[in-house]
């Protein structure tokens, strides 16, 4: 839920009235217009050394002092480090004073050395150019003016490049108080990544000229080219030279509100805040590059036992269905029940504030969810292994009758304005927002959270509104002799007496950022930026923060009440949220267009360090077509996290409400139950080394450039390719294929042969999403089934995939199975498995078998392999033998084996290219998970 903002009617209207006021505070200047091109003439660098850590240290002094946007800092503190083979640390800084940092305690990571009293000790008159490198980058340095350069060691090809003459549209390092700014130049052939959240109407790839602020805000995802949600300073490059790509990232971990310049040739960042510190990330492999610890905080980087991603339950992996406006208890049980009648999955059902007593968190209503119906019915759902979890926001109701907030005012955790909590507005009415940045305040959030669970054993939570979002803008008071909120009407009508804070130069920085699309005053719609958080920290450098830290303090608190795998739905995201939660997009529309943006906005997110992520299936509001949703709930069934969420205000849509949307949920989410052995497998990676679950398809086929802007398709992990129709009225999809062999999921007699990168235009009836294997796979699954508990008990097939026709091959797959309610995923701990499986084609043999860590967990469960499939033999024949651990096993009068002839589309069955290909069938076989096996037989040359 948001602001939801206009949800009656047009939101682009209503954002419109809602920001009108914003122009008059600004005064009608156009501050872009007037910024200069160049900012000074830069650093100079006047003393370098060796750190005792074997880093960089060096001062920079200021060239020419200005005043635009405040005076420069006239020292800095330069300190460059190779922490590891392929990451690069830059950090500068005020060499006098301590600056506001991403705190490390929040995100933790190596802390540069203390600033310097003195410079005497320190090497004068350094070298105009130097050199310091690891195995994978060079960092390289020019003294006057200042300038750095990253370069990958293999090949010397410049990563970054701060550099300026006067030809750039840019100039020198600028580090003031406020304004801090620092570019690099591309070459034309780079393509871009990240820089979010945001939706980005032209796709996956960054887009020259298009605005990339970022600042958290609670702005509705259908404003484009917008500052939403989320803050994540990072973007990927890849690079194709000479048809070989190579890809690196670069991280910039500052908390402040920037605006990023990205012109094609160059990037220019422009933070009103904070420090410059700067991670380069090597690669040279898209996966290289996302498998570090300071995007996903894994344990490289902080050398402490965090995991790459939120641990998620098999469970989380399954459908989940809300809606606003689940009025009373009975129209969740009926919706559970339709579920179940329709033959839908459903595993996870959810309230959005329906449950609560006027909008106050941790709390029910005792009219229409009663506690002891409540508990009723989660007694019924969690015995059938269903989950139920409910929506809080981080605004506490400002009620002397409410507990939550007495026992807040008695612990002093609200964030404070002129000694005083600062007072906003949110769907209670009056609120303060707690300060997450403060140790008292997580210990009475944990305890909050505890009672709440006491009160309902909800099995997990949805942290919302959390920029944090604030209905009223400034300083304000509780009006007297007048109801607040009135009852009637939209909820987020502002109704507190409010007057704008502008006098502080937090509240009206010096260079305005691109706030909310509009240059709107950094205050606007949430805590005022001259607020004071704990330890004096200020609203304005940690303001996104602010739901990372709520999302740390609620991880906290429900790891702790069982000691079980907790599920956090987060809105707000920085750096490292995806370690703690998953994160959905925010307020979408009903809309194709919004179809479409979901594809870029869920791969973003991978590339952030978020795999847990989706969109709203069907749309938030207003009422999709029929069409559309069937189209919607094929795609978002293979989101990593699935859920159909809508508004208020819209007519329902359940997926069971149109008898074709059901079908089309039958099929699409048919096979992701089916699939959930290889999703939960990918939620492993991810958490191990950050691998995203959803990937662009240049993670798979970097070298080919055809793919670099592709936004309308993705990759589950490096085989599963997902092709879905996202335009109205269309019964066929067309369909990049990479170079190889592809076998349609639905039907693995259906084989695509692409030579080289092509489209080809598939059948795509309402009913039908185009889901392809790619070759060289070993892909595990089950049975499927209407709830994750129940499709987990079934049997395993294992689908092996060859170039069409093969005589030569090797596939590759792997499954992790665990206790899925234990906090954290790994092996070793008597609860959990991890199997590889192989397969070769050789001299005419076909071989499958398997190697397992750990195996009394698979064994104790009693998991078993039925089924092998294996696609693209030249021909079967006979011979067949098996072993288990080992052992040959003699009587194998149960398996059966079958083989079909694959089909291809007829424009590809040209001349003498076409290959006969088979598909195998090993049914029968009763293989114990746990045990290694071996299956071989002799291929022949016929089916």
């Amino acid at each position: 839920m948001s602001k939801k903002v206009g949800v009656g009617s047009d939101i682009s209207k209503t954002s419109g009235e809602v920001y009108a006021s914003v122009r008059d505070l600004r005064g009608g200047v156009n501050t872009a217009s007037t910024i200069p091109p160049k900012i000074g003439k830069g650093y100079r660098l006047i003393s370098i050394e060796e750190s005792p850590d074997g880093g960089l240290v060096g001062h920079l002094q200021v060239k020419q002092k200005n005043s635009i946007y405040g005076p420069d800092i006239p020292l800095l503190q330069l300190y460059v480090k190779h922490e590891t083979e392929d990451r690069l640390r830059v950090h500068i800084t005020d060499a006098e004073k301590q600056r506001w940092e991403v705190p490390y305690n929040l995100l933790p990571r190596e802390q540069p050395p203390p600033l310097k009293q003195s410079i005497g000790r320190l090497r004068k008159n350094p070298v105009a150019e130097s050199e310091y490198s690891s195995s994978e980058l060079i960092f390289s340095y020019k003294s006057d003016p200042f300038g750095f350069a990253v370069k990958r060691k293999s090949n010397g090809e410049t990563l970054f490049d701060s550099s300026s003459d006067g030809s750039d549209p840019y100039g020198d390092l600028v580090f003031k108080d406020q304004y801090l700014e620092i570019s690099t130049k591309l070459p034309k052939e780079a393509s871009l990544y990240g820089l979010g959240e945001n939706t980005q109407p032209h796709g996956i790839k960054l887009y020259p000229n298009d605005p990339y602020t970022l600042y958290t805000t609670d702005v509705s995802a259908i404003n484009l080219n917008t500052d939403l949600y989320g803050s994540h300073p990072v973007y990927m490059d890849l690079r194709n030279v000479g048809g070989q790509a190579s890809a690196h990232a670069v991280l910039l971990l500052n908390s402040n509100g920037m605006d990023v310049v990205y012109r094609g040739d160059s990037l220019t960042y422009k933070v009103i805040g904070g420090v410059f510190d700067f991670y380069f990330f090597a690669g040279p492999s898209p996966l290289a590059v996302v498998d570090h610890p300071i995007l996903s905080l894994n344990t490289t980087m902080t050398k402490l036992s965090l995991p790459a991603q939120a641990t998620i339950s098999v469970a989380g992996l399954g459908f989940h269905q809300c809606r606003w406006g689940y009025h009373n208890l009975s129209v969740v049980e009926d919706v559970v029940e339709n579920y179940k009648k329709a033959k839908i999955p459903l595993d996870v059902i959810w309230n959005d504030d329906d449950h609560m007593d006027f909008h106050k968190d941790f709390t029910l209503n005792p009219i229409s969810y009663p506690r002891e119906k409540l508990l009723a019915f989660l007694d019924k759902i969690h015995s059938q292994g269903m989950k139920y979890i409910v929506l809080i926001d981080p605004g506490i109701a400002v009620n002397s009758t409410y507990g939550v907030y007495q026992r807040g005012i008695a612990n002093d955790v609200f964030i404070k304005y002129e000694g005083k909590p600062y007072l906003a507005q949110v769907w209670p009415g009056a609120v303060n927002f707690p300060d997450y940045l403060n140790p008292k305040t997580v210990d009475w959030w944990v305890d909050e959270i505890k009672r709440f669970h006491e009160l309902v054993p909800v099995n997990g939570l949805w942290i919302d509104m959390n920029e944090a979002s604030n209905f009223c803008s400034g300083l304000c008071t509780i009006p007297k002799g007048k109801q607040c909120p009135t009852g009637t009407g939209p909820g987020w009508i502002c109704c507190l007496d409010c007057k704008n804070i502008t006098t502080s130069r937090w509240d009206d920085p010096p260079y305005k950022i691109n706030a909310s699309g509009l240059q709107a005053p950094i205050g606007f719609k949430t805590i005022a930026t001259s607020a004071v958080h704990y330890n004096g920290v200020l609203e304005y450098d940690a303001h996104s923060l602010y739901g990372f830290s709520e999302t740390i303090a609620t991880h906290i608190a429900l790891q702790g009440l069982e000691g079980k795998r907790p599920f956090i739905l987060t809105r707000s995201t920085f750096v490292g949220s995806g370690h703690y939660a998953a994160h959905w997009t925010g307020d979408n529309k009903g809309t194709w267009d919004d179809l479409k943006y979901s594809i870029s906005t869920m791969l973003n997110f991978g590339i952030f360090g978020v795999p847990m992520v989706g969109s709203d299936i069907c749309g938030f509001y207003p009422a999709p077509t029929e069409e559309l949703c069937n189209r919607w709930i094929e795609l978002g069934a293979f989101y990593p996290f699935s859920r159909d969420h809508a508004n208020f205000y819209s007519p329902r849509q359940e997926l069971y409400q149109w008898e074709s949307v059901a079908e089309s949920a039958r099929n699409a989410l048919g096979m992701r139950y089916k699939l959930l052995p290889y999703l939960y497998t990918l939620n492993y990676e991810a958490h191990m080394s950050g691998a995203p679950i959803a990937r662009p398809l240049f993670f798979s086929f970097p070298n080919l450039t055809e793919v670099y802007g592709l936004s309308t398709q993705f990759l589950l992990g490096s085989s599963v390719m997902v092709s879905p129709v996202l335009e109205e009225g269309k019964s066929e999809v067309k369909v990049l294929f990479p170079p190889g062999t592809w076998y349609s999921l639905f039907d693995m007699t259906q084989a695509i042969v692409s030579k080289e990168a092509h489209y080809l235009t598939l059948d795509a009836p309402l009913h039908v999403i185009n889901v392809h294997l790619y070759q060289n796979t070993i892909l595990p699954m089950q049975q499927g089934g209407l709830i994750s508990k129940e499709a987990r008990t079934t049997p395993f097939s294992l689908i092996v995939t060859f170039p069409a026709g093969a005589k030569e091959g090797e596939a590759k797959g792997n499954l992790y199975l665990d206790d899925d309610e234990l906090p954290e995923m790994k092996l070793g701990n008597g609860y959990s498995s991890y199997v590889d499986f192989y397969s070769s084609v050789s001299d005419g043999t076909v071989k499958v078998w398997s190697d397992v860590e750990e195996s009394k967990f698979a064994l104790e469960n009693g998991w078993t392999i039925e089924r092998v499939t294996v696609l693209g033999l030249e021909g079967f024949g006979g011979k067949f033998a098996l072993e288990v651990d080992g052992i040959p096993v003699v009587d194998t009068s149960k398996v059966e084996i079958s083989a079909t002839e694959q089909k291809f589309p007829q424009e590809l069955e040209d001349g003498g290219d076409k290959k006969k290909s088979m598909m195998v069938d090993v049914t029968g076989l009763e293989l114990p998970v746990g045990k290694k096996f071996k299956i071989s037989w002799k291929m022949g040359s016929s089916g």
